[in-house]
């Protein structure tokens, strides 16, 4: 089956699959999804409404991006938005529909397609006061249409338009239903909707502390050796802390390839030295852990296999897909770090 009809599972598919098909059907091209620089920023607090009562000229643009023609960013405030060529292009129809949703929102007499795109605000238990927030970018007024906006009237077009539904916009809307949308927007412009904090690097760091020097000389253990793919993840806003430990993951994989290619005979045996965890760790409470350390002989296989196997092979993306399914972790962090880590190499020696 030709890639261009590649059929989308939208309740398994994971981001690259999302915002590939989100082209498809339009004008074919596709795109490579790639996380920007990351925003740490804090989150949009909680509310009802939508967009403000009055136009907020300074509200400003955190971050934005075009992919495939789609214009999305996020608000100084967190709010992920579409712009308004964006959202024709989703719903399939002309950019002036979009406009004249707008400029129909607050009219007296409203028009049957106004109503049915605010029902379907109210069913989300939700308000817009306008269908749009306009604030000045680089001296110029945007016009950002909030992702809930951009769900409804997506709905419209794909189910309740009438002779006016677009098979695009049913397409995408099965692709972007509940948060995927904000997720999408939020991985493609770099966005950290958790707002971690300054001392995002403490428990990391801590860690540090207490094994720096821990293997014995001529030995190399794993957890400093995972310091890129730590720092990756710490930026991408993921939580690493005494329950978010990637070097046991990584040292349990790199454990089996050890053992699965009879590297003892290679390079000699490897060793077990004590990891220590700092006292605000569970793990702490067993005192110093015994953990594997290799000779620093096979160093240089150990980061061609991390790179290959453990990051490229799939294991690292495995690993984060198991949180996000736990709740451990947002799909927007776990995107950011992966398509981090997809565009780095590692150093082979």
């Amino acid at each position: 089956m030709p890639d261009d009809k590649k059929i989308i599972d939208p309740l398994n598919a994971d981001f690259d699959e999302v915002a590939k098909a989100l082209i498809r059907g339009n004008d074919r091209k596709e795109i490579t999804p790639k996380a920007a620089e990351i925003q740490v920023l804090a989150p949009k607090s909680g509310g009802l409404e939508i967009t403000p009562n009055e136009p907020e000229l300074d509200l400003g643009i955190e971050a934005e991006r075009d992919v495939g023609g789609i214009g999305m960013g996020v608000l100084k405030d967190g709010t992920p938005y579409l712009n308004q060529r964006g959202l024709a292009k989703l719903c399939g129809v002309q950019n002036a529909h979009i406009g004249t949703i707008s400029s129909q929102w607050n009219e007296d007499d409203q028009k049957p397609r106004i109503k049915a795109i605010k029902a379907i605000i109210d069913k989300m238990g939700l308000h817009a006061s306008r269908a749009h927030i306009e604030t000045m970018h680089n001296g110029v007024v945007h016009y950002c249409y909030p992702a809930e906006v951009c769900l409804a009237v997506l709905e419209y077009y794909a189910f309740d338009a009438g002779t006016n539904c677009q098979p695009e916009a049913r397409d995408n809307f099965r692709l972007l239903a509940g948060t995927k949308l904000k997720e999408l927007i939020y991985a493609q412009v770099g966005y950290d909707p958790t707002g971690r904090q300054s001392d995002k690097f403490k428990k990391w760091h801590d860690r540090i502390a207490l094994n720096y020097q821990s293997a014995p000389k001529g030995y190399f253990h794993v957890f400093n050796e995972a310091h890129t793919v730590i720092y990756e993840l710490i930026m991408a806003g993921a939580p690493i802390d005494e329950k978010f430990v990637v070097d046991i993951s990584i040292g349990q994989h790199w454990s089996k390839f050890w053992e699965a290619n009879g590297m003892d005979q290679t390079y000699g045996k490897r060793k077990k030295y004590p990891h220590q965890y700092p006292q605000d760790h569970p793990q702490s409470a067993a005192g110093a852990l015994p953990a594997w350390c290799y000779p620093l002989a096979a160093l240089g296989d150990y980061r061609l296999w991390l790179q290959d196997e453990y990051i490229e092979g799939g294991k690292f993306k495995n690993y984060l897909e198991g949180k996000v399914k736990r709740n451990q972790l947002p799909p927007s962090v776990a995107q950011l770090a992966i398509s981090a880590m997809d565009q780095k190499s590692l150093p082979a020696t």
